[in-house]
């Protein structure tokens, strides 16, 4: 059956941008064509030459007396290069890591600094290759050129030659300060759909659509979008991330705009952010529509909120995978599907401790002596295990969570080492991403000892 809902997802990127019930505080436009083949309702779809240098055009879309509190003041923006393909997000980590093994020394995203106007304190993290960020002020005319430098089919899966390459997206993210001047209080958010060529490649293939274009009929013209000179970036949801950005100094911009200084600090944001709790408040077929609107605020889907006004925890809970894609797109259709379904990500790696000690096991083995002897029977001391859940498989996210088993400081742990058959100590440490889970998957009856200081 078709849902009743008042609007999808494909029609409420063509929505007048003077619709009351929308507020986008900001408009961001890059200068490059959108593609003439491109279907009415699909999103746009704009191609780039690698390391060319884009402007985007950062616009103050604020009616009278909208969000006074950052008159006069700065703004923070990330932008991100990131796969459009739901395959290819759940693998972005290894995707990246792979590229820049490939590329040593090479960004993904890079900011054209001459070229910029505008913008204040530009920042990247060597680590966070697809990543920069910059402050600006909204009363003044902020320009950013952007450069990236990978190409859509360095990620496809080389099989015959002439692979169709990836598209990517460019989002940004944009943030105010808050009562401690951190900018972590989020504004608005959106993205574009992209593709990028090797130089001059985006040209050809822009005329070539062109040219396909031209050989259809009136009536097949009618169901392609006609090509823009620019491409506006629409509203998305915010970067996942974005609650755990991390103000600390990051390194910023040299006078090259193609290498970094290290500076100090961790860097903004982090690769791989400590990751959300997990979600406890799982939706209930009881659950009022009030009730269902707060619940999709905590889980960061504020964005549909709108969208699902009218519904109520029952009918949230009917719709099904494919529903919930049709609504909402294929990331964020997946991500409210779990969340709907609570579903829980497996921990890599889970261990069984419990706490022994010298008088313990004497104990034990008294136990087991009289046992036997009074029936030739024996059962040993009961012993409590506690579950450990691992999912970085490091020494010191086991140290980590042993403490807090034990409700001891880390810092009481000196070392952690197994004990081999012929009674020899092998230290657990993190020369290998794979120590934790190779000792562990020998013997679940191999001992493990903790030392404290």
């Amino acid at each position: 059956d078709v849902l009743a809902l008042p609007i999808f997802k494909q029609e409420e990127s063509s929505l007048p941008p003077d619709n009351e019930n929308k507020i986008l505080p900001f408009q961001y436009v890059l200068c490059a064509a959108t593609s003439p083949a491109v279907k009415l309702h699909d999103e746009t779809l704009t191609y780039l030459n690698q390391g060319q240098s884009y402007e985007i055009r950062m616009l103050d879309n604020r009616k009278l007396g909208e969000l006074p509190e950052i008159n006069g003041k700065l703004v923070k923006s990330i932008f991100r290069v990131v796969f459009h393909d739901r395959r290819l997000q759940y693998t972005e980590h290894q995707q990246l890591e792979g590229w820049r093994w490939n590329r040593p020394g090479d960004r993904i995203l890079d900011i054209d600094i001459p070229m910029s106007v505008g913008i204040i304190d530009p920042r990247a993290n060597p680590n966070q290759l697809n990543t920069v960020e910059f402050l600006w002020d909204p009363a003044k005319r902020t320009s950013v050129f952007i450069q990236v430098h990978c190409i859509s089919t360095e990620f496809t899966m080389r099989k015959h030659g002439g692979e169709k390459g990836v598209p990517f997206r460019v989002q940004i993210d944009t943030f105010k300060e808050n009562e401690n001047g951190e900018y972590t209080e989020h504004l608005h958010s959106a993205s574009c759909q992209i593709k990028v060529f090797k130089p001059k490649g985006a040209d050809r293939k822009q005329k070539t659509d062109r040219e396909k274009m031209e050989k259809r009929t009136p009536h097949e013209k009618e169901k392609y979008q006609p090509s823009y000179e620019t491409t506006i970036l629409t509203e998305c949801s915010p970067w996942p991330e974005i609650t755990y950005v991390n103000n600390s100094p990051s390194p910023g911009f040299n006078s090259s705009h193609s290498s970094f200084s290290l500076g100090e600090g961790n860097g903004s944001p982090n690769h791989q952010p400590e990751p959300p709790p997990p979600v406890t408040d799982n939706l209930l077929p009881t659950t009022t529509p009030q009730e269902a609107q707060q619940w999709l605020h905590r889980n960061r889907f504020s964005t549909f909120t709108r969208l699902f006004t009218n519904f109520s925890g029952a009918d949230l809970l009917k719709l099904t995978r494919d529903d919930v894609i049709q609504i909402c797109g294929p990331a964020d259709g997946i991500r409210l599907f779990n969340a709907l379904k609570g579903r829980m990500v497996r921990p890599r790696l889970t261990i069984y401790v419990c706490q022994e000690s010298l008088q313990l096991r004497e104990q034990q083995q008294q136990q087991q002596n009289q046992q036997k002897h009074e029936d030739g029977d024996s059962n040993g001391t009961f012993f409590v295990y506690h579950a450990i859940y691992l999912e970085e498989l490091t020494a010191v996210e086991l140290t980590e969570k042993i403490a807090q088993l034990f409700s001891i400081s880390p810092c009481q742990i000196s070392q952690i080492y197994k004990q081999g058959p012929t009674g020899i100590h092998v230290l657990i440490s993190d020369e290998s991403s794979t120590s934790i889970s190779s000792c562990f998957f020998q013997d679940v009856l191999d001992s493990y000892h903790i030392i404290l200081k």
